[in-house]
């Protein structure tokens, strides 16, 4: 059963990672073409159905996947508990916590375009495109490398 949830786990995390890098992708085009009002008539809707459809779903897939192997890890670790085995685990869901915050800062700044309200600009989002690809790296450290 373990193997089935985390599985399901990694295909729900890369989904949500599409999301999370394309968002901000799509803000930097947004940001930048402002005056031309068909192309972002397309990208709102773009915007729109990237966050709801991929990144909204996967986002809670991926948590309770995640919180899943969790509960199952005992069993598959021979009866260890995973969340006494050290630090990198806590540090793992911290860094998840950051990254739900930061997903809901698309949102944020979704809404902020959809009401053509947000005044970032294409090189802040360029610069906004990077947090996940950071917090990315420290996720995969944690569980492959168990620093702590």
């Amino acid at each position: 059963m373990y193997s089935w949830v985390l599985w399901f786990h990694i295909i729900s995390l890369v989904s949500w990672f599409a999301a999370l890098f394309y968002m901000p992708r799509l803000f930097v085009y947004h940001a930048e073409n402002i005056d031309n009002e068909g192309f972002v008539k397309v990208v709102k809707i773009m915007e729109m159905k990237i966050y709801k459809y991929i990144g909204l779903p996967a986002m809670w897939a991926t948590i309770i996947s995640g919180t899943a192997m969790i509960f199952l890890s005992s069993a598959h670790y021979g009866g260890v508990n995973i969340m006494s085995t050290g630090g990198w685990m806590h540090a793992k869901i911290f860094f998840v916590l950051v990254l739900v915050a930061y997903f809901f800062s698309l949102g944020f700044f979704r809404e902020k375009f959809l009401k053509d309200e947000c005044k970032k600009s294409g090189k802040f989002f360029r610069v906004y495109n990077e947090v996940p690809t950071i917090l990315l790296l420290i996720i995969v450290a944690m569980v492959i490398l168990k620093p702590f």
